[in-house]
Protein backbone atom coordinates (compact mmCIF):
# COMPACT_ATOMS: atom_id res chain seq x y z
CA UNK A 1 0.00 0.00 0.00
CA UNK A 2 1.14 3.56 -1.35
CA UNK A 3 1.13 6.39 1.25
CA UNK A 4 2.00 10.02 0.90
CA UNK A 5 3.53 12.01 3.91
CA UNK A 6 3.06 15.82 3.83
CA UNK A 7 5.56 17.02 6.98
CA UNK A 8 8.03 19.67 6.37
CA UNK A 9 10.29 18.72 9.17
CA UNK A 10 12.89 16.61 7.02
CA UNK A 11 13.60 14.22 10.41
CA UNK A 12 10.54 13.72 11.76
CA UNK A 13 9.29 12.84 8.02
CA UNK A 14 12.36 10.52 7.86
CA UNK A 15 11.29 9.23 10.98
CA UNK A 16 7.87 8.19 10.02
CA UNK A 17 8.78 6.89 6.93
CA UNK A 18 11.12 4.39 8.16
CA UNK A 19 8.15 3.41 10.84
CA UNK A 20 5.70 2.79 7.69
CA UNK A 21 8.10 1.34 5.83
CA UNK A 22 8.89 -1.30 8.43
CA UNK A 23 5.28 -2.01 8.40
CA UNK A 24 5.21 -2.79 4.55
CA UNK A 25 4.14 0.38 3.68
CA UNK A 26 5.61 2.35 0.06
CA UNK A 27 6.25 5.86 1.67
CA UNK A 28 6.78 9.01 -0.60
CA UNK A 29 7.39 12.17 0.81
CA UNK A 30 6.66 15.71 0.30
CA UNK A 31 7.79 19.00 2.32
CA UNK A 32 5.25 22.01 1.48
CA UNK A 33 1.63 21.90 1.20
CA UNK A 34 2.43 22.64 -2.43
CA UNK A 35 4.41 19.49 -3.58
CA UNK A 36 1.50 17.89 -1.63
CA UNK A 37 -1.66 18.65 -3.42
CA UNK A 38 0.59 17.81 -6.56
CA UNK A 39 1.69 14.45 -5.83
CA UNK A 40 -2.00 13.88 -3.88
CA UNK A 41 -3.88 14.74 -7.18
CA UNK A 42 -1.31 12.85 -9.75
CA UNK A 43 -0.84 9.90 -8.17
CA UNK A 44 -3.34 7.13 -6.22
CA UNK A 45 -2.16 6.30 -2.60
CA UNK A 46 -4.09 4.43 0.04
CA UNK A 47 -3.76 7.55 2.36
CA UNK A 48 -2.15 10.65 3.17
CA UNK A 49 -0.71 11.45 6.49
CA UNK A 50 -0.92 15.47 6.32
CA UNK A 51 1.03 18.21 8.45
CA UNK A 52 -1.57 20.55 9.50
CA UNK A 53 1.38 23.75 9.27
CA UNK A 54 3.01 23.62 6.17
CA UNK A 55 5.02 25.81 3.94
CA UNK A 56 3.52 26.81 0.39
CA UNK A 57 -0.02 25.88 1.68
CA UNK A 58 -1.10 24.43 4.91
CA UNK A 59 -3.21 20.85 5.63
CA UNK A 60 -6.24 23.09 5.81
CA UNK A 61 -5.85 24.43 2.17
CA UNK A 62 -4.32 21.12 1.01
CA UNK A 63 -6.97 18.92 2.35
CA UNK A 64 -10.21 21.48 1.20
CA UNK A 65 -8.68 21.59 -1.95
CA UNK A 66 -8.37 17.74 -2.58
CA UNK A 67 -11.85 17.38 -1.53
CA UNK A 68 -13.50 19.85 -3.48
CA UNK A 69 -11.73 17.88 -6.82
CA UNK A 70 -13.52 15.27 -5.56
CA UNK A 71 -10.40 13.40 -4.14
CA UNK A 72 -11.20 10.96 -1.01
CA UNK A 73 -8.34 9.59 -0.21
CA UNK A 74 -7.93 8.87 3.92
CA UNK A 75 -6.22 11.53 4.98
CA UNK A 76 -5.11 11.84 8.55
CA UNK A 77 -3.68 15.01 10.00
CA UNK A 78 -1.06 15.86 12.29
CA UNK A 79 -0.74 18.77 14.13
CA UNK A 80 1.78 20.07 16.95
CA UNK A 81 -0.95 21.99 18.02
CA UNK A 82 -3.20 20.75 20.57
CA UNK A 83 -6.72 22.00 21.00
CA UNK A 84 -10.29 21.35 19.90
CA UNK A 85 -10.40 24.05 17.30
CA UNK A 86 -7.76 22.33 15.43
CA UNK A 87 -8.77 19.20 15.45
CA UNK A 88 -12.70 20.61 14.87
CA UNK A 89 -11.41 22.83 11.85
CA UNK A 90 -9.37 19.31 10.39
CA UNK A 91 -12.32 17.44 10.76
CA UNK A 92 -14.86 20.04 9.34
CA UNK A 93 -12.42 20.40 6.45
CA UNK A 94 -12.28 16.99 5.03
CA UNK A 95 -9.69 15.02 6.95
CA UNK A 96 -10.61 11.42 8.31
CA UNK A 97 -9.15 11.25 11.62
CA UNK A 98 -6.39 13.58 13.77
CA UNK A 99 -3.28 12.60 15.65
CA UNK A 100 -1.61 15.58 18.03
CA UNK A 101 2.33 15.67 18.18
CA UNK A 102 4.32 13.80 19.82
CA UNK A 103 2.97 10.61 18.80
CA UNK A 104 3.38 7.09 18.98
CA UNK A 105 4.57 5.26 15.31
CA UNK A 106 2.49 2.26 16.97
CA UNK A 107 -0.13 4.67 17.22
CA UNK A 108 0.33 6.24 14.22
CA UNK A 109 0.98 2.79 12.16
CA UNK A 110 -2.38 1.89 14.19
CA UNK A 111 -4.64 4.46 13.03
CA UNK A 112 -3.52 4.14 9.43
CA UNK A 113 -4.64 0.60 9.48
CA UNK A 114 -7.97 1.76 10.52
CA UNK A 115 -8.59 4.11 7.90
CA UNK A 116 -7.03 1.84 5.03
CA UNK A 117 -10.12 -0.89 6.13
CA UNK A 118 -12.36 2.22 5.96
CA UNK A 119 -11.40 2.77 2.21
CA UNK A 120 -12.15 5.87 0.26
CA UNK A 121 -15.97 6.66 -0.05
CA UNK A 122 -16.98 10.03 -0.76
CA UNK A 123 -17.70 12.19 2.26
CA UNK A 124 -18.56 15.51 1.06
CA UNK A 125 -18.29 18.71 3.36
CA UNK A 126 -21.07 20.43 1.35
CA UNK A 127 -24.66 19.33 1.41
CA UNK A 128 -25.94 19.57 -1.85
CA UNK A 129 -29.54 20.38 -3.50
CA UNK A 130 -29.44 21.65 -7.13
CA UNK A 131 -28.33 25.42 -5.89
CA UNK A 132 -28.94 25.12 -2.51
CA UNK A 133 -25.87 24.29 -0.30
CA UNK A 134 -25.17 23.76 3.52
CA UNK A 135 -21.85 23.70 4.91
CA UNK A 136 -22.15 21.75 8.25
CA UNK A 137 -18.89 23.13 9.78
CA UNK A 138 -19.46 26.88 9.57
CA UNK A 139 -23.01 26.40 9.76
CA UNK A 140 -23.98 28.93 6.60
CA UNK A 141 -26.63 28.13 4.16
CA UNK A 142 -26.81 29.69 0.39
CA UNK A 143 -28.89 29.15 -2.56
CA UNK A 144 -27.42 30.45 -5.33
CA UNK A 145 -24.97 33.07 -4.58
CA UNK A 146 -27.54 34.34 -1.83
CA UNK A 147 -26.50 33.15 2.01
CA UNK A 148 -29.52 32.67 3.77
CA UNK A 149 -30.23 34.01 7.32
CA UNK A 150 -31.42 30.94 8.99
CA UNK A 151 -32.12 30.31 12.92
CA UNK A 152 -30.04 27.36 14.60
CA UNK A 153 -33.34 25.36 14.48
CA UNK A 154 -33.50 26.17 11.29
CA UNK A 155 -30.16 25.32 10.04
CA UNK A 156 -30.81 21.70 11.73
CA UNK A 157 -34.07 20.90 10.23
CA UNK A 158 -32.36 21.54 6.73
CA UNK A 159 -29.32 19.42 7.47
CA UNK A 160 -31.34 16.64 8.55
CA UNK A 161 -33.82 17.11 4.96
CA UNK A 162 -30.06 17.37 2.95
CA UNK A 163 -28.93 14.14 4.53
CA UNK A 164 -31.73 11.99 3.87
CA UNK A 165 -31.97 13.98 0.38
CA UNK A 166 -34.94 11.95 -1.78
CA UNK A 167 -36.24 10.29 1.40
CA UNK A 168 -39.52 10.52 2.96
CA UNK A 169 -39.15 11.28 6.82
CA UNK A 170 -42.31 11.49 9.45
CA UNK A 171 -42.92 14.13 11.70
CA UNK A 172 -41.42 11.71 14.49
CA UNK A 173 -37.80 11.76 12.65
CA UNK A 174 -37.72 14.81 12.35
CA UNK A 175 -38.54 15.32 16.38
CA UNK A 176 -36.12 12.41 17.07
CA UNK A 177 -33.36 13.98 15.50
CA UNK A 178 -33.70 17.54 15.27
CA UNK A 179 -35.53 18.14 18.61
CA UNK A 180 -33.64 16.42 22.12
CA UNK A 181 -35.19 13.57 23.91
CA UNK A 182 -36.47 16.35 26.45
CA UNK A 183 -39.04 18.07 23.96
CA UNK A 184 -42.54 17.67 25.51
CA UNK A 185 -44.16 20.35 23.25
CA UNK A 186 -46.82 19.99 20.39
CA UNK A 187 -45.38 18.05 18.08
CA UNK A 188 -47.00 20.31 15.32
CA UNK A 189 -43.93 22.36 15.93
CA UNK A 190 -42.42 20.80 13.03
CA UNK A 191 -44.66 22.02 10.60
CA UNK A 192 -44.05 25.30 11.86
CA UNK A 193 -40.63 25.53 10.79
CA UNK A 194 -40.78 23.63 7.50
CA UNK A 195 -43.51 26.60 6.41
CA UNK A 196 -40.68 28.79 8.59
CA UNK A 197 -38.21 27.12 6.40
CA UNK A 198 -39.78 26.59 3.00
CA UNK A 199 -40.47 30.70 3.22
CA UNK A 200 -36.32 31.00 3.50
CA UNK A 201 -35.56 28.51 0.99
CA UNK A 202 -37.72 27.63 -1.35
CA UNK A 203 -40.66 30.49 -1.75
CA UNK A 204 -38.43 33.47 -2.63
CA UNK A 205 -36.86 31.84 -5.55
CA UNK A 206 -39.87 29.73 -6.89
CA UNK A 207 -38.68 26.48 -5.77
CA UNK A 208 -40.58 23.16 -4.66
CA UNK A 209 -37.37 21.67 -3.12
CA UNK A 210 -39.40 20.78 0.71
CA UNK A 211 -42.47 19.19 0.08
CA UNK A 212 -45.21 17.11 2.28
CA UNK A 213 -46.02 13.89 1.63
CA UNK A 214 -49.59 13.36 2.83
CA UNK A 215 -50.18 10.89 5.53
CA UNK A 216 -46.22 10.22 5.40
CA UNK A 217 -43.89 12.97 6.04
CA UNK A 218 -41.83 15.43 4.41
CA UNK A 219 -39.28 14.76 1.65
CA UNK A 220 -36.42 16.94 0.20
CA UNK A 221 -35.60 16.94 -3.68
CA UNK A 222 -32.91 18.04 -5.36
CA UNK A 223 -29.82 17.05 -7.71
CA UNK A 224 -26.61 17.20 -6.75
CA UNK A 225 -25.48 19.79 -8.35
Amino acid sequence: MRVLVVEDEVELAAGIRRGLEAEGYAVDVAYDGIDGLWRATEHEYGAIVLDLMLPGKNGLQVCAELRAAGRWTPVLVLTARDGERDETQSLDTGADDFLAKPFSPVVLAARLRALLRRGAGERPTELRAGDLRLDPGSRRVWRGDDELALTARETSLLEFLLRRKGETVSKLQVLDNVWDDMFEGDPNIVEVYMRRLRNKVDRPYGRHTITTVRGSGYRLDGPDG
